[in-house]
């Protein structure tokens, strides 16, 4: 609950700097508030993207639980605990990935009413379409001569996504002056990045849900590879989802209002240097002590419960889980009927 509520602040300052409502300018330049908090609070990009961010948050975490499940799986097949770890975790693949594709397709419509410019990057349209926008899949983007090279794309598929109409015309980065264009190119990968592993989890989930209806749930290794190599794949959608955010509303630190260049530290270059250096020193070495001490954790296989005799009609109630050896008897026998 702490870490939703802020999360919950934290996004919402962030998506008022990415949709500015609700603000007065004082006499001094100053962004003061205007007739209601909550108008800053609940800004229009404000609802979408705290619903996403967490979703992502959620599945970010069912993966990395799904491919330390499979992981012991692959090893151990009897264990029970990662049997349920990986149980529970393609449940919320197969359940909470397909809601993070039709939310981050809200999103993304309110990115398109609201931050126009970012939709351009990430679509790739240097150019407008006055009768429907193809879906460019890949390419590389070349911002000085304003197209997509080497293009793979899928005609009128934007304009029907975007617009829900096949030729709906679709205004290009060409009807936005030069020094308010994003880095396309950018903006452009890291939102095909996060796209391309939001349906591999997709997928993932999709896989799971066969080899559950197939009763093969804990035994297709394959499955289990897959699960392992999705494992940190969360992690690094939201970092692109990140880049596309933040990098899509360049030139602006607040959108059309004030530019990152305006808001620049006043600092010399030495001392940002020097600063930036311990953030790298301090960060590398907080990341590198965290990853040690979870790979740790995660190659030790999920415990049973503690050693003693099952629980019986006149025995006291145990806190911790089952015998280990009779957790494999009874596995045992459910395979056996």
């Amino acid at each position: 609950a702490g870490t939703f509520v802020s999360a919950f602040w934290i996004l919402s300052v962030n998506s008022w700097m990415q949709t500015p409502v609700g603000h007065i300018l004082g006499a001094n330049g100053q962004f003061l508030p205007g007739e209601s908090w909550w108008d800053i609070v609940f800004n229009p990009s404000f609802p979408y993207r705290l619903v996403h961010t967490v979703t992502a948050a959620y599945l970010t975490t069912a993966f990395v639980v799904g491919a330390v499940g499979a992981w012991h799986l692959l090893k151990d097949r009897a264990n029970l605990h990662a049997r349920k770890m990986f149980s529970m975790a393609m449940w919320m693949a197969a359940l909470v990935a397909p809601v993070q594709i039709f939310l981050g397709d809200m999103h993304g419509l309110n990115t398109l009413e609201h931050q126009p410019a970012k939709v351009m990057a990430m679509e790739g349209h240097f150019q407008s379409h006055p009768e429907g926008a193809p879906l460019i899949l890949f390419g590389i983007p070349d911002s000085e001569a304003k197209t997509v090279r080497y293009a793979i794309e899928i005609p009128k598929a934007s304009s029907l996504i975007l617009k829900h109409d096949l030729n709906a015309p679709m205004a290009g980065l060409d009807t936005i002056p030069d020094d308010e264009e994003p880095p396309v190119g950018t903006v452009f990968w890291a939102f095909r990045i996060m796209v391309g592993i939001g349906f591999g989890m997709l997928g993932i989930g999709l896989w799971s849900l066969v080899a559950r209806w197939r009763g093969r749930l804990y035994d297709w290794g394959w499955l289990h590879r897959a699960a392992i190599a999705m494992g940190p794949s969360g992690f690094v959608a939201v970092i692109a989802g990140w880049i596309t955010t933040e990098v899509g509303r360049q030139p602006w630190v607040i959108y059309g209002l004030l530019r990152t260049a305006d808001a620049a530290s006043p600092l010399d270059a030495p001392a940002v240097g020097a600063s930036l250096l311990a953030f790298v020193v301090v960060y590398f070495a907080v990341f590198g002590v965290g990853t040690w001490y979870i790979l740790r954790l995660m190659k030790k296989a999920p415990e049973a419960g503690e050693k003693g005799v099952a629980r019986t009609e006149t025995g006291p109630v145990r806190t911790a889980g089952i015998t280990p050896g009779l957790a494999r008897e009874q596995l045992r026998e459910g395979d056996a009927q």
